[in-house]
């Protein structure tokens, strides 16, 4: 194949040949250069607006919260009396405690199974309002007065520990004397000694219930006792 040279004459010029473009057209694209196509001086107006620097006052990328974080540095534990009158005392994760008596007794139309479902429901609320639990003590009672009293506890204890299972809590079953020889120094200790025992540590218990509740949750949360 045969290489040619460049030429060395004078180099090609190329001429613009003219667009026809009627008078209107021609000034309809004028005008949409004008509107759509920014000066030099407005380009520079938007970069210094745009890249203006933060001042030092101005807040983290997120801001803070409304409300500050919960303390979870405290266990939550609650303390049960099972029975026909229920206490219960709870150690929330505030470490506050607080505690009462709560009856879940079916009414004259209501089927027995009624006072286990409103037990659970009770559990469902407080462990809202005060979980969530790290432990449950509950009161192990291994002789009951009558029949209808050991009925109505091993119903209560069946709910507690299948509700316990089913949420991952552990739980643990307490001797009755040995809440009282914690609280009093006797294992054998009468229902009128608890209370009292209970409010000489500051407490106020309603009932005897309430006072072994509180009594097992000091005991639960006490050195000398169980641990948290």
């Amino acid at each position: 194949m045969m290489h040619r040279p460049p030429a060395t004459g004078p180099p090609r010029t190329s001429i613009a040949r003219p667009t026809r473009t009627t008078t209107a057209s021609s000034a309809k694209n004028q005008a949409a250069a004008v509107l759509t196509t920014p000066s030099l001086d407005q380009e520079t107006i938007m970069a210094t607006a745009t890249l203006i620097a933060s001042s030092p006052r101005a807040s983290a990328a997120f801001p803070p919260p409304l409300f500050p974080p919960l303390l979870t540095g405290t266990p939550a534990v609650l303390a049960l009396d099972l029975g026909s009158t229920t206490g219960w005392a709870l150690r929330g994760v505030d470490n506050r405690i607080t505690s009462g008596t709560m009856t879940f007794k079916p009414t004259r139309f209501e089927g027995g199974g009624m006072r286990y479902l409103r037990f659970n429901g009770w559990l469902q609320e407080i462990a809202r309002l005060g979980g969530p639990f790290h432990r449950i003590v509950f009161e192990e009672v291994r002789r009951h007065v009558g029949t209808d009293a050991a009925h109505v506890f091993g119903g209560l204890l069946a709910t507690l520990t299948a509700w316990a299972e089913m949420h991952s809590i552990p739980y643990e079953g307490v001797p009755v004397g040995t809440i009282k020889r914690f609280a009093t120094g006797k294992g054998n200790a009468d229902k009128a000694a608890m209370i009292a025992a209970i409010r000489a540590r500051g407490f106020n218990p309603a009932d005897d219930n309430e006072a072994d509740a509180l009594a097992l949750l000091l005991w639960a949360t006490d050195a000398r006792g169980g641990l948290a």
